[in-house]
């Protein structure tokens, strides 16, 4: 019997596409949309370009939670501390929430604010100021929230990486999936 040592190609595709679409839509959002005025034709196509953002790290959220719970992974790694295996049990489950939370709170206030309409379908004008939505105020507490999450989790990989040096970031790659079993349980297995 071989142990799988990997995460099934799929997640690892979806993993780092979903790493580089989030971090753009935050940045995207963060260091460029704020600053620019709601008047400015430029702000249009932003906000257009991270709502197809939001839309299809969405969809392609929701294809990674199936292939995740349908597919073989490795057993849960450990940090040898019971406190950060159980931190890093809770914020994996978060990065989900956060996601979905950004994309529903995100959805919401498109509708709260007609950004459909506007955005897509070029009719009218942005308001003044979406602070008076209150899906904005969501929207920016889950984008702080996601960026801590992912701060933490990237942490956590260089821990693993630097610190403790146990291959844990291996998982998350492409290449050969099963290994062989350690020699105790192939004896174990025979006996």
């Amino acid at each position: 019997m071989q142990n799988v040592s990997k995460y099934h190609p799929a997640l690892v595709a979806l993993h780092w596409l979903l790493a580089i679409l989030i971090a753009a839509a935050l940045a995207l959002a963060a260091l460029v949309m704020v600053r620019l005025p709601n008047d400015s034709p430029v702000k249009l196509e932003a906000l257009r370009s991270h709502m197809v953002g939001g839309g299809l790290i969405l969809s392609l959220m929701l294809v990674r939670f199936a292939v995740r719970r349908r597919s073989e992974h490795p057993s849960p790694a450990t940090t040898g501390n019971s406190a950060l295996d159980l931190l890093a049990w809770a914020s994996h489950r978060l990065l989900y929430i956060a996601v979905f939370a950004m994309a529903g709170s995100g959805l919401a206030l498109a509708i709260e604010s007609g950004l459909f309409k506007i955005v897509i379908g070029g009719q009218g004008a942005l308001p003044p100021d979406f602070w008076v939505y209150p899906a904005r105020t969501v929207h920016f507490a889950f984008s702080r929230l996601l960026m801590g999450l992912i701060a933490l989790h990237i942490a956590g990989a260089l821990y693993h990486t630097l610190i403790r040096r146990d291959g844990l970031l291996g998982r998350m790659a492409f290449g050969r999936r099963r290994s062989a079993p350690s020699s105790s349980s192939q004896v174990d297995n025979q006996a």
